[in-house]
């Protein structure tokens, strides 16, 4: 008596087709994520200091889009809320992109909500690939994010000026090398041939 495939199997199935696809996509990510998170440890401070620059250009960004966008609503109220959080971001965001020097202790906590929400959502997706060979990875690096997460919340603020960097590096290294085996178990898998 033959097994019928379960739905689960089904999905197991193609996220397997869907990541040995990918498979080159994946190993390329990995090493760019592995060269740039060596190169944020060899020099954190400095990577501190980017991060909150970019960080703050986002917001920049997205400031301006929103004052846009508030002059093109037709409501008052949508139009006055818009553009409040438009000129806020705006404000942020300057305060962030022409002020490298100052606001790490904010920048480290908002780094720090960050890496625990990705950790949770890479823990996630690990149970979601678990059919896959190589989710085991995925679910490692999350549970290091969240760790690296953990240990930003502990260490404010003698930290800020360097944690963020090492950190940062550390994280982008774990996750490199997830995607890294990740792509090496899909070219396993796609020597063994499609399972009977």
């Amino acid at each position: 008596m033959t097994q019928q495939p379960t739905s689960g199997t089904f999905a197991g199935d193609l996220v397997r087709a869907y990541v040995a696809e990918q498979r080159t996509w994946f190993m390329i990510l990995g090493i760019a994520l592995i060269i740039f998170g060596t190169v944020a440890v060899i020099f954190p401070f400095m990577t501190t200091i980017a991060a909150k620059i970019f960080l703050g250009w986002l917001f920049l960004i997205s400031g301006v889009v929103q004052i846009f966008q508030a002059f093109s609503t037709q409501k008052w109220s949508a139009f006055f809320y818009t553009l409040l959080v438009g000129i806020l971001y705006f404000l942020a965001g300057g305060w962030l992109a022409f002020f490298p020097l100052t606001g790490l202790i904010t920048l480290t906590l908002l780094l720090a909500v960050m890496f625990v929400a990705q950790g949770v959502l890479e823990m996630a997706m690990a149970f979601r690939l678990r059919p896959v060979e190589g989710w085991g990875w995925v679910l490692v690096s999350g549970l290091i994010a969240l760790a690296v997460g953990v240990l930003l919340f502990a260490q404010l603020p003698s930290s800020a000026t360097w944690a963020i960097g090492i950190l940062v590096g550390i994280n982008m290294i774990s996750s490199g090398w997830a995607y890294l085996f990740l792509a090496w178990a899909a070219g396993k898998v796609l020597q063994r041939g499609p399972a009977v």
